[in-house]
């Protein structure tokens, strides 16, 4: 059956960064780059978006769920965002969930496609995933360094009930199935740590936090040590502001278990705060030249690594990331990069 409705969840936003490293989420930069003020993390409004769809899904998604979070529009300190969502299909391989969050000024500030597949999820290969230290001096973030990494320094951070309890006062999640000794972590602390792979191995000026593809692997527990391997997968340009993106796999455990693999996008160079607003238009065309980022039910390029559909088995020896809905098309052109406001 489809239609089906989310509890709406209104939730009055956070910008939880406000002194972070990031000037972005600081209000005089911020208005330097032509917003009113400094902007709420991506992470954090991700952490909003979730909180119907675990409502209405429960751990099974921690555990499999598949996500696609794009950023649209800056959501702002104090605004209200009211998050709505429905169950867009439904069959024997699962079910597939549309949410959308929105403020006074942007009915479309951002918008997650989500998946929760019937059978287990396909595996990575994490012999194409290297653990690296974190280097001891960050160089700066440029096209040539970032093109130069084999493998990214490997954040190490650990999610005890200290932890827990301080993220989840962080993004005010109110679902109990987070908390205690054998809470689940929180979906969003995944997208955190990829902003650690991030900024940890690069020196930054402000940037903004693009989308993110996310695939649940299994899920992780309260006490659990997370390590984020990766790599880069792709660098391109589009209208003057430099974007990359990330390919990673969170695991835990000493004999490494994969928890989520996660295609990270970033603006990590604005072009300048002549160039404000840092609003590029939703769905714009990507350059000809630009490397493809996947999209939910985007067709992938057969020499991109292998993002089969849900259900589908993996190429034994590609990182497997699933689409959502639709075959993919060998000749297709690349898809278009996420749309970057946030």
């Amino acid at each position: 059956m489809t239609g089906d409705r989310l509890p709406e969840y209104r939730v009055k936003a956070r910008n939880t960064s406000p002194t972070s490293e990031n000037k972005i989420h600081d209000d005089a930069t911020a208005r330097r780059y032509g917003f009113r003020g400094g902007l709420v993390p991506g992470v954090t409004v991700y952490a909003y978006l979730t909180v119907p769809l675990v409502a209405a899904l429960g751990s099974a998604w921690l555990e499999r769920g598949t996500a696609s979070v794009r950023f649209h529009k800056p959501v702002f300190e104090g605004e209200e965002l009211a998050v709505t969502g429905a169950t867009t299909a439904r069959d024997a391989r699962g079910a597939t969930l549309a949410l959308t969050g929105a403020t006074a000024g942007a009915p479309e500030a951002a918008t997650l496609a989500a998946t929760l597949p019937a059978g287990s999820p396909t595996p990575v290969n994490l012999a194409q995933y290297s653990t690296a230290p974190l280097p001891d001096e960050r160089p700066e973030a440029t096209r040539a360094h970032l093109g130069s990494l084999d493998v990214l320094g490997s954040p190490v951070n650990t999610y005890d009930e200290a932890a827990a309890g301080e993220w989840l006062a962080k993004v005010g999640d109110p679902l109990p199935l987070y908390r205690g000794r054998d809470g689940w972590i929180h979906p969003a602390f995944y997208l955190d740590q990829a902003n650690r792979a991030l900024r940890q191995n690069v020196r930054l000026g402000p940037w903004i936090h693009a989308g993110s593809v996310i695939r649940h692997l299994g899920g992780a527990r309260v006490g659990e040590t997370l390590t984020t391997r990766g790599r880069v997968r792709s660098l391109f340009d589009k209208k003057g502001r430099e974007f990359v993106e990330l390919d990673l796999v969170i695991v835990t455990g000493e004999r490494p278990r994969p928890v989520a693999h996660i295609l990270h996008t970033a603006v990590y160079q604005l072009g300048g705060p002549d160039m404000a607003p840092q609003t590029p238009q939703v769905g714009a065309p990507a350059k000809p030249d630009a490397p493809p980022h996947p999209q939910v039910a985007a067709p992938a390029k057969p020499d991109a690594p292998a993002h089969p559909q849900v259900g589908a088995p993996a190429k034994p020896d590609a990182p497997a990331h699933p689409q959502v809905g639709a075959p993919a098309k060998p000749d297709a052109p690349p898809a278009s990069p996420p749309a970057v406001t946030h």
